[in-house]
C-alpha cells in the first residue's frame, strides 16, 4: 500500500500508541532490586541498540560494576524466563542475545516478561559488589521501571512516518521520556532538531561505528537478515571488501538448507573468495549450514565496533544517574 492509503491506519496506530503511554504513566510498574539502564530506539530495528548494549557492558565490566543483560529473545521458540547458553542456538534464545552472550561473556537473560527474566539475574548471580541490569530494546517496554531510559537515533528517525506507513513505534515527543540520547558521530548536527523534543536534562553521547574484516575478500558473496542491510554492503565497502552479490533477507530470517543451497550456488557460480555475514546472522547459522558455505568459499563474519566518545565521562554521567 501507499502511504497515502496507509495514512488514516497511522492516525489509529498513533491514537493507540499515545493511549497506551498515558496508562503507564499513571500506572505501578514491576521494579527489580538492582538498577535497571534501558537501551532503546523509536524505530523498527537498525538503530544499533545491541552493539551499544555490548559497549555498555564492557564499559561497566571495566569499572567493576557487575552487569547483565534483560532481553525478550525475539523469535525465540520458549517464553519462560532462562538464562542464554553462549554455546546454545538462536532458534531457542533468539539471535541478539545469544550474540550479546557471545560477545561480552556477561549474563544474558530471556523471557517474554523482562521482569520475570530480571528476578531469575537476581535469584542466580551473586549479590556482592554492585549490579545493573541492561534492558535490551526497552524503551516501549514500560511495564518494567528502569533508572536511566537511553534512546539510541539513526538519521532517518526524524523524517520517518508511523507504523505501519513508516519505521516509528512511537512519534518523536516521545523522546521527553528519554534521559540519554545516542546519535552517531556523523549524525552530530541532530542534537539540534531533536532538543525541541527532549527534556532541558537530557544528555547526548556520540558513538563511533567501525566495520572490519580480519582477511581481505576481492569477490565476497555478502548477505545479511537485518534492518537495514544498505548500511552493510557499504560498511563492507568501506572496509575494502569487494563483493559480487549482496543478498538481503527479512530482519530476524530464520536461515533455511534451502538458503544455504541458494547462496552456495551463487559463490559457485561467480567463483566467490569468501561469504561474509554480520555477526547478528552468524549466530544463526548452524554447523550443517557452515559446512555448505565453506564447501564453497570461506565463511567470515565482518566486526561491528561500536565506542563511545568519551567513555570516562559517558561513565561517570551514567554512574551520576544510577547512583551507585
Amino acid at each position: 500500500m501507499t502511504p497515502m492509503l496507509l495514512a488514516p491506519l497511522e492516525l489509529v496506530y498513533g491514537s493507540l500508541v499515545r493511549a497506551r503511554n498515558a496508562r503507564f504513566d499513571r500506572m505501578a510498574v514491576q521494579r527489580l532490586r538492582w538498577p535497571v539502564v534501558s537501551v532503546g530506539n523509536l524505530s523498527v530495528g537498525g538503530a544499533g541498540k545491541t552493539p551499544l548494549v555490548i559497549c555498555l557492558a564492557r564499559l561497566l565490566e571495566r569499572a567493576g560494576i557487575h552487569s547483565d543483560v534483560l532481553s525478550r529473545g525475539y523469535g525465540r521458540s520458549r517464553k519462560t524466563a532462562e538464562r542464554v547458553d553462549a554455546e546454545g542456538s538462536a532458534q531457542r534464545f533468539g539471535d541478539e542475545p545469544l550474540l550479546i552472550a557471545r560477545a561480552t561473556g556477561v549474563p544474558v537473560y530471556v523471557a517474554a516478561s523482562r521482569y520475570e527474566a530480571g528476578l531469575l539475574a537476581e535469584r542466580e548471580l551473586p549479590v556482592e559488589g554492585k549490579h545493573v541490569h541492561l534492558l535490551d530494546d526497552g524503551f516501549q517496554h514500560r511495564q518494567l521501571a528502569r533508572n536511566v531510559d537511553i534512546v539510541v537515533m539513526h538519521a532517518s528517525d526524524l523524517r520517518e512516518r508511523l507504523l505501519p506507513g513508516g519505521r516509528l513505534r512511537e512519534p518523536l515527543p516521545g523522546l521527553g521520556r528519554a534521559n540519554v540520547i545516542v546519535l552517531r558521530q556523523e549524525d552530530k548536527e541532530l542534537e539540534t532538531p531533536l532538543r525541541a523534543y527532549t527534556r532541558k536534562e537530557c544528555l547526548f553521547w556520540r558513538v563511533r561505528r567501525t566495520v572490519s574484516l580480519a582477511i581481505p575478500s576481492k569477490r565476497a558473496v555478502a548477505f545479511c537478515a537485518i534492518a537495514r542491510p544498505s548500511e552493510f554492503f557499504a560498511a563492507l565497502a568501506e572496509a575494502g571488501a569487494e563483493m559480487v552479490e549482496r543478498i538481503s533477507f527479512r530482519d530476524h530470517h530464520r536461515y533455511t538448507a534451502a538458503d544455504m543451497e541458494r547462496l552456495a550456488k551463487l559463490g559457485q557460480r561467480h567463483g566467490c573468495d569468501a561469504f561474509v555475514v554480520t555477526g547478528k546472522d552468524e549466530v544463526k547459522l548452524d554447523a550443517a549450514m557452515r559446512l555448505r558455505l565453506n564447501a564453497v568459499a570461506p565463511l567470515r563474519t565482518a566486526a561491528l565496533t561500536v565506542e563511545l566518545e568519551d567513555e570516562s565521562a559517558v561513565l561517570g554521567r551514567l554512574l551520576e544517574l544510577l547512583r551507585i
